[in-house]
């Protein structure tokens, strides 16, 4: 389904979320669509994870509510861009639909909370505003290690909640986004390691590590362009960073984007840290300075602004290419 429209859809949807966001009147009419596909995955959750049930039992439970979730949205995405109009205000009204599937501008907004919560209230503020968008715990951590996790979630969540979203939807439209968006949200969800999802959310872990192989590879190339073009980072050393150590990365994915910053602005990031009150060993992704502080979360921030609009150039360049 790659086309001029489906490119132009996920640039035009990039730059209405770069504007706008997700407008708080909306939200507080419609809620979200991650919402909505979060509370059908939770219905089925509570109605289909019986701690009785054996192993296979649950994890078969599982690839079920991973497939009726992914059907559902996929209808309704379908749906929406069968009724919309074949013209420009059609386009604009998918495109809209599209940016809500994307978060560069909520990703920004967070991370930078954490940094100015850093530098105006301290260390406890900064530990309040990083619990928000990390799953570690992060009671013990110091100010280096609260920077940290702020920048590792920036470049994770760069992958997975921009380049992903913004892939699929340039390869399949509106549906295609909204299909991630649903394996994703099921993978936040119940794709944890835990006695209670080990099984159940199985097929939702593995099946989000599939969907986004691509993205984070994209998701470290436009790291290393906007190494290029930002003073103080160092494009060869992330190429240097993504080679030695992404697939050393516990992830399959996470470990691309992270390194890419990492060797980019000569950080080390990822390392052994606790979650859920389970310390997970992981090894560090490039060897450059471990003591960040808020200086450096505004550092990784301009270096991401940068990678946005890199991936922002790429699809115009794809547009006119498929239409000159």
């Amino acid at each position: 389904m790659l086309s001029a429209t489906t490119f132009a859809l996920a640039l035009a949807a990039l730059i209405f979320e770069a504007l706008i966001g997700y407008p708080a009147p909306v939200y507080a009419v419609l809620r979200h669509p991650v919402t909505w596909i979060g509370s059908l995955i939770a219905l089925l959750e509570r109605a289909l994870n019986r701690p009785g049930f054996s192993s296979a039992a649950r994890k078969g439970a599982g690839v079920f509510t991973l497939g009726l979730v992914l059907a559902a949205t996929g209808v309704v995405a379908w749906a929406i861009s069968a009724v919309a109009p074949k013209n420009a205000f059609g386009f604009v009204l998918l495109a809209v639909a599209a940016s809500s599937l994307v978060a560069q501008r909520s990703l920004h907004d967070h991370v930078a909370s954490v940094a100015r919560a850093l530098q105006s209230q301290g260390l406890e503020a900064g530990r309040r505003e990083v619990a928000m968008i990390v799953g570690r715990d992060v009671s013990a951590l110091d100010v280096a290690g609260v920077s940290r996790a702020a920048v590792e979630s920036l470049a994770e969540n760069f992958s997975d909640g921009v380049v992903a979203p913004a892939f699929w939807t340039a390869v399949f439209g509106l549906t295609g986004g909204a299909l991630y968006k649903a394996a994703n949200t099921a993978d936040s969800m119940i794709g944890h390691k835990n006695q209670r999802y080990k099984d159940f959310g199985w097929a939702a872990a593995r099946f989000d590590d599939l969907v986004n192989l691509p993205a984070s590879r994209f998701a470290a190339l436009w790291l290393v362009i906007a190494a290029f073009f930002s003073p103080g980072a160092d494009a060869r050393a992330a190429i240097t960073a993504v080679r030695r150590d992404a697939g050393e990365h516990r992830s399959p994915n996470a470990g691309w984007p992270e390194a890419a910053l990492a060797g980019a602005l000569d950080f080390r990031l990822a390392g052994p840290r606790a979650y859920g009150g389970e310390w997970v060993a992981d090894v560090f992704m490039g060897d450059g300075r471990a003591e960040l502080d808020a200086g450096d979360i505004l550092r990784a921030l301009a270096l991401y602004k940068r990678a946005c609009a890199a991936q922002m150039i790429f699809l115009a360049a794809l547009v006119g290419i498929f239409v000159f």
